[in-house]
């Protein structure tokens, strides 16, 4: 049994043939939202000719926290790996997962570096540092690499109010490491590589600096900063304002935000 297992977050997939296609070389969880359920077992040989277990959750429901809570409910390896369905893993990249954690002992948790698709690209890690609140915010599900028992015991889960296929916008994969801070879990980023993204697919989430997406922002910022949720949404305008204020005055965006602010204050 490999001591990493792929914990694969996917919509709609031929999951006979995801496998393949993300260069699985270690056992997995996939869980695929479409429109049925059933659960599957099967032992799937590599590239290389080693025997994984790869075991199938379809599951008639939609929302990314969701599917990666199940699949974190199923995990029982020493080691649990984030991905997506349009992540192409690297030759070798339970290696190197291993390598980098048998290095670091001070590690619960390691962000790796998964080069994102052009355009999309939120981060690259250029040295091994710790992971503080001061900088968390931009890594996506798919670089998270932890220690099994550690997340099990803190008790961690992904919102399932934000992300694809939930009621507000991205904003999990932050939350998610939010939480992994307030429990203690201790977080490094590392300059390892272990994969590429593929796909150029449409955002199942962004429409454009629209109403929603400044909305949802307040939510989301009411659940990471709290007292501070107001402060930071000003914050966020003044420096982004160029960028994401150009169809709307820049107070009318921050008062979205107080808006949605206020509706996360519902939501607890």
């Amino acid at each position: 049994m490999s001591r990493i297992e792929l914990l694969v977050s996917g919509v709609k997939q031929n999951t006979d043939e995801l496998p393949i296609k993300m260069n699985i070389q270690s056992d997995a969880v996939i869980v695929n939202q479409c429109d049925e359920d059933r659960t599957v077992r099967v032992e799937y040989k590599d590239k290389s000719g080693r025997e994984n277990t790869i075991r199938i959750f379809d599951r008639n429901e939609r929302g990314v926290g969701v599917s990666r809570n199940l699949a974190l409910d199923n995990t029982d390896h020493e080691l649990l790996q984030f991905t997506d369905e349009d992540i192409v893993l690297d030759d070798g990249y339970t290696e190197k997962v291993e390598k980098e954690f048998d290095s670091h002992a001070e590690a619960d948790m390691l962000l790796f570096n998964v080069k994102a698709a052009p355009g999309r690209e939120t981060y690259h890690n250029t040295d091994f540092a710790r992971v503080t609140w001061k900088n968390y915010g931009r890594y996506p599900a798919y670089a998270i690499v932890a220690r099994t028992d550690k997340i099990k015991a803190a008790g961690v889960r992904f919102s399932t109010l934000f992300g694809g296929g939930a009621k507000y916008s991205n904003g999990e994969d932050s939350l998610f490491l939010h939480d992994c801070l307030k429990k203690g879990i201790r977080i490094y980023r590392t300059d390892v590589s272990i994969g590429h993204e593929v796909s150029e697919r449409p955002s199942t989430w962004f429409k454009g600096f629209n109403d929603k997406f400044f909305f949802d922002r307040g939510v989301l910022y009411h659940f990471l900063y709290g007292r501070l949720a107001g402060l930071m949404s000003l914050r966020f305008i003044i420096v982004k304002r160029k960028e994401m204020c150009r169809e709307k005055p820049p107070l009318e965006c921050y008062r979205l935000m107080l808006k949605g602010i206020k509706q996360g204050k519902d939501e607890d």
